[in-house]
């Protein structure tokens, strides 16, 4: 078994998106560490592993060639590439950035097509300048960029006296000749805008129906730091109607179809201490990694030719109140042997939610949640290969203590998600289940001291298992650890040259499964890289 599908079970469907930022140096020696940040540091990098590129000829095609100073996107035009045919074993995004100067962190996105295949976010700059890069396997798109598309991209920026840094980036796709090692979307789908809201109309010959959702909370407001809201009367900024549980759903016609935990994505501002981000960003801060849904069950509904409503929506937003990203790709293989598959969605069973939020006030004030959801839907298709039954279930767990002191001088949280799924896909054959589980976790703390000292402690886990069966028996494992921890201080409310800065990080990316094993571990120290080791 492959890595790339054993990292597709990962994303929770046979879907990958493997991404790396930067490339290897050699590790400092620790009395090159300087006492405090400077006015450089190393470019951004992360343990994560790259991806891997077949051994055949190739093709490059440019998507974008542009700077970022505004909100204006930038628009262009796709065209496949010449000489590596419509069939590709591997097509390889890869975004290069520089910027410099002071900037905020911004959000962005690609589309082409109208299919979104990136969701970024930007590191903060050094005022000497640093470069980054992102790459990401966009195999699955390959029926977007068999014709000639619209392209648009945007990573908001402003730019002024005081924000000086202008985003330059430079986007391409390379092309693999060859054939893929799995089979690819037949066709890639978006949602259609009606006035009685999104519509998807799908191929009546449907087999297999997967949605992707780039779920994030924006930047600039309290859904960018969900997981902190909480709700009367606790006295805190960041107010929700029911607390900091958050949940993804989609709906089709009505009807609950899928249900997923974000990720708490952190971008390279986030916390209120760009010095833990500078040279290791968050897990997934610069290749937003998106919530997928199996809608397989439902494919009997929607392949009756005719458009349906598909909703998605983020449960626990108060009412009214902006903040979500919710994109939607839809991915469909299809049945060759059949114009029109039949069927019909016989299960969809969700329990009530669970959300007990607690507050309890004293000198540090506390705020306990447990909250949870749990769905199941079933269906089936009669296939040219026979009578198929997919059933999807999907449990969400979140338990998270918030705690914090009059003024928020100390703010701190101790949070963990898990999303548990089950697919099992039976026919004439030996059933197949995939099970995944996903576990993401937050634990952190900022001190502000009566000398306007901020420190922020901090440690991000995504973690997963994955276990693929055929008739009850293994025939794929893996397990993923990324763990980001860091530690930084400065002094606020002082020019730049006097905050002082001091910080370090560090990041390791496990990957073991029945593909052998990837593992990779970096440490930062004052902006400079100290480690850079693998351990496989």
């Amino acid at each position: 078994m492959s890595r790339r599908i054993v990292m597709s079970m990962l994303a929770g469907a046979t879907l990958l998106a493997s991404a790396f930022f930067g490339t290897g140096a050699a590790a400092a020696q620790a009395a090159d560490v300087p006492p405090e940040f400077g006015t450089d540091w190393h470019d951004p990098v992360t343990a994560a592993p790259p991806v891997d590129r077949p051994h055949t000829p190739s093709c490059q095609v440019t998507l974008a060639d542009t700077q970022f100073r505004d909100f204006t996107p930038y628009r262009g035009t796709y065209t496949p590439p010449q000489g590596c045919g419509d069939r590709w074993s591997r097509v390889v995004l890869r975004l290069d950035g520089k910027v410099k100067g002071r900037q905020y962190d911004r959000l962005g996105y690609l589309h082409v097509g109208g299919v979104e295949i990136l969701r970024t976010s930007t590191p903060e700059p050094s005022p000497d300048g640093i470069a980054w890069h992102v790459e990401k396997d966009v195999t699955r798109y390959s029926d977007t960029f068999r014709g000639a598309q619209d392209v648009e991209m945007l990573i908001g920026n402003v730019v002024d006296d005081t924000y000086t840094g202008v985003i330059d980036v430079h986007v391409t796709l390379t092309f693999y000749a060859g054939r893929p090692a799995e089979r690819t979307p037949d066709r890639v789908l978006t949602l259609a805008d009606t006035p009685d809201g999104t519509t998807l109309t799908t191929p009546r010959n449907s087999e297999r129906i997967v949605a992707e959702v780039y779920a994030t909370g924006s930047g600039g407001g309290c859904e960018e730091f969900w997981y902190l809201t909480v709700a009367d009367p606790a006295s805190y900024s960041c107010k929700a109607d029911h607390g900091p549980y958050r949940e993804v759903q989609i709906k089709v016609d009505g009807r609950l179809a899928g249900i997923a935990a974000p990720f708490p994505n952190v971008w390279t501002g986030g916390w209120s201490d760009p010095f833990l981000w500078y040279v290791l960003p968050a897990p997934g801060a610069f290749d937003v990694r998106p919530v997928t849904y199996d809608l397989t069950p439902f494919a009997g509904l929607l392949d009756d030719g005719r458009p349906h409503r598909v909703e998605v929506s983020v449960a626990g937003v108060p009412a009214g109140q902006p903040g979500w990203s919710t994109p939607v790709n839809v991915l469909v293989w299809q049945d060759a042997h059949r114009d029109h598959v039949t069927g019909a969605l016989t299960a969809d069973r969700a329990t009530d939610m669970a959300n007990s939020s607690v507050y309890t006030p004293g000198p540090e004030n506390r705020v306990t949640t447990d909250a949870g959801h749990r769905l199941t839907v079933s269906g089936y298709l009669d296939t040219s290969h026979g009578r198929v039954t997919t059933t999807v279930t999907r449990t969400l767990a979140n338990t998270s203590v918030h705690h914090w002191t009059d003024g928020e001088n100390t703010d701190g949280l101790d949070a963990t998600w898990s999303d548990v799924q089950t697919v099992t896909v039976g026919g004439h054959g030996p059933a197949r289940t995939t099970h995944t589980r996903r576990t993401y976790s937050l634990n952190g703390a900022t001190t502000i001291g009566t000398d306007d000292r901020l420190r922020t402690v901090l440690t991000l886990g995504d973690r997963a298992t994955a276990v693929a069966l055929r008739d009850g028996r293994r025939t794929a494992w893996s397990r993923l650890d990324d763990t980001y921890s860091g530690d930084a201080a400065y002094t606020m409310n002082v020019p730049r040259d006097q905050r002082h800065a001091v910080g370090t990080s560090s990041e390791r990316y496990r990957l073991y499964g029945s593909d052998g094993c990837y593992d990779h571990e970096l440490a930062t120290a004052q902006g400079l890289l100290t480690e850079d080791r693998d351990r496989c």
